[in-house]
């Protein structure tokens, strides 16, 4: 990546994956399609925290957020 389009570039350190069952592909189609108005209300650390909190996801914010 540095040599080809971006000085500068890193990997973050953490990352974060979930999983939709196809019953919830069209909700989350919409939402994907709607973030922008969502996180005008709502940033997007608030609404990670929200949904760790919400399914019972343990975490450390060190590690979180680095």
């Amino acid at each position: 990546m540095n040599d080809a389009l971006k000085k500068g570039f890193a990997w973050q350190e953490g990352y974060g994956a979930f999983t939709i069952g196809i019953s919830q592909k069209s909700g989350t189609v919409t939402y994907i399609q709607s973030q922008a108005e969502h996180h005008r209300k709502r940033n997007f650390q608030e609404e990670f925290l929200a949904f760790l909190r919400k399914h019972d996801v343990e975490y450390d914010p060190h590690y979180v957020w680095g």
